[in-house]
């Protein structure tokens, strides 16, 4: 059993991430600025606690006496505050935390980037040089939110060459997180539900057609934290479904709503992601385990059920 302190626990993915860690048996402390009521947090330590301040994030995460550290919290939302306000808030969060685990000596430190660092929706264009894009792609942030995540994983950069391999580092990236209730018709990240989002793909179009399912995540972050002292220190990793959101073909749904594509989405085959998660399998061993035609059919089957 590890004890696994996550900031941003009380969040969308943090309640799931947190009810995975610890069905997988670790003992876990959110740290978050309020304390949730959330039922995945029921039986979980929860401490709240202004991350932004660099004493108090250290003085939480010494109480915490954490074996490992994954960092989630921040502006989870590109463009949901001004451009200034993601940036300060993001990169301050990402020094403070990152920073004071180091400072406490936690041997484990896990952050959340995003996709987004890649570039995509420029509205001055973009295509990449080639599909499906994984960790060699380069990024080309375009928005704070983007430039907040990538300069995350170059904060995790920073402090690998202060500490060396004392410290085993880690970045990933996940895709467009569904929560299990979004399943059901409960409104995703962007306030549309996920059959809206396959009716309309313009509405999974910004994304690239990207998803995870929430627990994915978890059964992830599980991998990862035990795979750490065995890896190369300070991999990023993409964490993504093995299809896309998706009815249609991506080679044909990509170039439609991101012009000059053609020729790199040309190679995408049915509904395989624009992502690639072949990284996490090869070094880990995880793959996903939801798709969203099962978990579809699913809700589908409970509701015929209980009419």
């Amino acid at each position: 059993m590890t004890r696994i302190a996550v900031t941003g626990g009380a969040g969308r993915l943090g309640r799931s991430l947190v009810a995975g860690l610890s069905s997988a048996g670790h003992d876990l402390v959110s740290l978050d600025r309020a304390v949730s009521s959330a039922p995945e947090l029921a039986g979980v330590t929860q401490v709240t606690v202004d991350l932004s301040d660099a004493d108090a994030a250290a003085a939480a995460l010494a109480d915490a006496r954490a074996d490992a550290l994954i960092h989630l919290a921040a502006i989870a939302v590109p463009f949901s505050a001004p451009e200034d306000v993601i940036m300060r808030t993001n990169a301050g969060l990402a020094v403070s935390v990152l920073g004071a685990a180091v400072k406490v000596g936690i041997p484990k430190i896990v952050a959340a980037s995003s996709p987004t660092v890649l570039g995509y929706g420029s509205p001055h264009g973009w295509s990449p040089d080639r599909f499906p894009l994984d960790e060699d792609t380069p990024p080309r942030p375009w928005n704070a939110y983007a430039l907040s995540k990538l300069l995350i994983e170059q904060t995790l950069g920073m402090l690998q060459r202060q500490t060396g391999d004392a410290v085993r580092f880690a970045a990933f990236r996940p895709c467009y997180v569904i929560a299990p209730e979004e399943w059901d018709g409960a409104p995703t990240q962007q306030g549309h539900t996920v059959r809206e989002r396959l009716d309309d793909p313009a509405l999974s179009a910004p994304a690239l057609f990207n998803y995870i399912d929430a627990r994915d995540v978890a059964t992830f972050a599980d991998t990862l934290l035990d795979a750490l002292p065995e890896i190369p220190n300070g991999e990023v990793f993409f964490v993504g479904a093995d299809d896309a959101l998706a009815r249609e073909p991506l080679a044909e749904l990509v170039p439609r709503f991101h012009p000059g594509t053609e020729a790199a989405a040309s190679v995408l085959t049915g509904t395989s992601p624009a992502f690639s998660n072949a990284k996490a399998r090869r070094l880990l061993g995880w793959r996903p385990r939801f798709d969203w035609r099962s978990e579809l059919e699913r809700t589908d089957a409970r509701k015929e059920s209980a009419a």
